[in-house]
């Protein structure tokens, strides 16, 4: 089927915006560290249960060594400490400046990928990308100008450095997804390779909780029940099928070209933010949208 790869990237991106007003609304209720922890609980009883149907055992044991290293590696490196560091940067820069820079994860992995997995992009996909990224820009810096206007943040190079470690998190952790799925015979199975993703950085939030004693708001988050219940919503369209089939967009696309079809997020957003939330979008954030979607055109030709 001609764009397979496009349709399921799209459908990603879909279930990412999706499982965003969930985990927003579930935010707003208990705060985003017990969402976090929550939402992976969430993913990993799913994974199992897929896996024990489909399979009749709850963990991707036929898996080789390779695939576990790899994809445990990028669960850590992108579900765990890029997380932290995304996170953390939305609380020093804020989203506008944060999302801009976490878009340069798709141009950072189309690099890595053009420099360690041998990928090779013609011109204009390059050009596709860069376009894409910039209507990108265009809708999130209109969206936050009216927020600007309310309360002026200061942007500080830690805030920025936060941001530019939750973006190279993103992008090493796609790439080691990829190396860690493929095998002679073709790709791994993608929800069992995000299952064990969503293992590793499982086991090193348990750590960080500990550590860092969070524990008490986890107990507190658990007896809101509509926060439970939005959290595993969210973890059915975010963790669940959103990541797994962000790995499968792989087994179609090149690293880069799949990296900036998942970067239309803040693109896909916008009809929720006018039916839902009810703001008001602008012909500059729609003109952002047209941009971004001929960047996608020049990605498919």
């Amino acid at each position: 089927m001609p764009w397979t790869g496009e349709l399921i990237a799209i459908g990603t991106v879909f279930c990412w915006t999706i499982s965003i007003q969930f985990f927003e609304a579930a935010s707003k209720r208990v705060g985003a560290i017990p969402v976090n922890i929550i939402r992976l609980t969430v993913a990993l009883i799913l994974f199992s249960l897929l896996l024990f149907f489909k399979h009749g055992h709850i963990l991707p044991v036929q898996f080789p060594a390779h695939a576990w290293f790899y994809l445990s590696l990028s669960g850590i490196i992108g579900f765990f400490i890029g997380d932290i560091f995304l996170f953390k940067a939305l609380v020093e820069i804020g989203p506008r400046v944060t999302m801009l820079i976490f878009s340069l994860s798709a141009p950072t992995a189309a690099l890595i990928g053009w420099s360690f997995l041998d990928e090779t992009y013609v011109l204009h996909q390059w050009l596709g990308m860069f376009v894409t990224l910039f209507g990108v820009g265009i809708v999130i810096l209109e969206k936050n100008q009216k927020a600007s206007n309310l309360k002026i943040r200061s942007i500080s190079l830690k805030g920025v450095l936060f941001g530019f470690g939750g973006m190279i998190g993103q992008a090493v952790g796609y790439i080691l997804s990829k190396t860690g799925m493929q095998t002679d015979s073709g790709y791994l199975d993608a929800f069992a390779a995000t299952q064990i993703r969503v293992i590793a950085a499982f086991l090193c939030f348990l750590v960080f909780f500990t550590a860092t004693g969070k524990w008490g708001t986890i107990k507190t988050a658990v007896k809101d029940t509509r926060a439970v219940l939005f959290t595993a919503t969210g973890s059915v369209f975010g963790p669940f099928l959103g990541v797994s089939l962000s790995l499968l967009v792989l087994h179609y696309l090149t690293t880069g070209v799949a990296s900036t079809f998942l970067s239309l997020v803040p693109i896909f957003i916008i009809p929720f933010s006018i039916f839902l939330h009810k703001e008001h979008v602008s012909i500059r954030a729609f003109a952002g949208a047209v941009t971004a979607v001929f960047g996608i055109y020049l990605l498919m030709v």
